[in-house]
């Protein structure tokens, strides 16, 4: 049987109905505590076709918070929250994972608690400025974590993956890309450690590897996936030799056979400010599970690269946020709703709940 879009797959545990992904975009409209709300709970099941949700990056732990207004999975409101979304999501037949996040250095110490300094695996600021409860203010020194603090960053993952399973989700996602803790831990442009977590490719990649076994460890690999963004740039990423970095991450991982692993791919934006143009091709061959692609896809793009083979699923981000209904949009090549990016990042159902479905007479 021919693979395309909207033909079924097996993802670890779950036999999917198609191939469309509903990727993980931050929407900052958490509430009180961070906690999902009953709109979250509408804005997920609205959008239950995909073959998966992965949810908007999710805190494991207080101190891994850089924006205003997301959520996290580490109290007990939280995971009440999340589970009143997988409900929703699971009442419309959907299948939801949750994505496991810690900003590392991408914070400011008005987001931490006491005001203490983020922390990173190397004392190095991101060039730029973070998103404050006070405004635009630039990015601070991270503290270096000392080696004995890095198990209990470790564990914190840990629990937020025991914590999306009493929420009863269908698996997780370790979030390892976009210059987020783990991402910083893999690349020598944020990782300038001399121990056992720094320098050659092997220690760069210790924390990736033992955060995905946490995840392992709670959920069985059939139920994990990890993220990651080898050619990225955003949150001042560099690394010496990206493909050689990502390539033995990725063999790394098909060792521990988790169900997939998820690229955003890199862009022109990316390679101008420093990053490079790899594709999530050259990584095909290095492992067995599946691949999901994300990055500006449209429908011919997407069904492109699963008829090659070189993807077996595509990940939509902002088609998805503005068309609840994109799969039976892109199967009958109907018109697409047009996202507003004003709507983004806060407020209410404006651009988050209410975009209009194709009505078929």
């Amino acid at each position: 049987m021919s693979k395309h879009l909207f033909s079924s797959i097996k993802l670890g545990s779950y036999a999917l109905p198609n191939r469309i992904v509903m990727a993980p975009m931050t929407r900052c409209r958490a509430g009180a505590g961070n906690v999902p709300t009953e709109l979250a709970a509408t804005y997920y099941s609205q959008r239950s076709s995909a073959g998966l949700i992965i949810t908007e990056a999710t805190q494991v732990s207080p101190r891994g918070v850089g924006y205003p207004n997301t959520p996290g999975i580490h109290s007990a409101e939280q995971i009440a929250g999340w589970a009143q979304v997988v409900d929703a999501v699971h009442h419309h037949a959907g299948r939801i994972f949750l994505q496991l996040w810690h900003v590392g250095r991408a914070s400011h110490p008005l987001y931490q608690p006491n005001n203490e300094l983020p922390v990173a695996p190397s004392a190095i600021a991101p060039q730029g400025k973070v998103n404050t409860p006070q405004g635009l203010k630039p990015y601070e020194t991270p503290h270096a974590l000392d080696l004995s603090e890095i198990p209990g960053i470790v564990e914190e993952y840990r629990k937020g993956a025991q914590n999306a399973l009493e929420a009863v989700f269908d698996g997780v996602e370790v979030h390892g890309a976009n210059g987020y803790l783990i991402d910083q831990f893999l690349r020598d442009g944020s990782n300038q450690r001399a121990d056992t977590y720094g320098g050659s490719i092997e220690n760069r990649t210790r924390f990736l590897l033992e955060v995905t076994q946490a995840a392992i460890d709670v959920w069985g690999a059939d139920r994990v996936g990890v993220r990651l963004s080898p050619g990225g740039a955003f949150n001042d990423m560099k690394d010496s030799d990206s493909e050689k970095t990502f390539s033995y991450a990725v063999t790394a991982l098909d060792a521990l056979e988790i169900a997939y692993v998820h690229f955003k791919e890199s862009t022109h934006d990316d390679e101008r400010h420093g990053g490079k143009l790899i594709p999530s091709s050259i990584f095909r061959p290095l492992f067995q599970g599946a691949l999901i692609v994300n990055g500006g896809y449209n429908r011919e793009r997407a069904e492109a690269v699963i008829r090659e083979g070189t993807a077996d699923m595509v990940a939509f981000g902002s088609s998805f946020l503005a068309n609840p209904d994109l799969p039976k949009r892109l199967q009958g090549g109907l018109e697409l709703n047009e996202a507003d990016p004003k709507t983004f990042y806060g407020g209410g159902e404006k651009g988050y709940t209410d975009y209009p479905t194709v009505t078929i007479s």
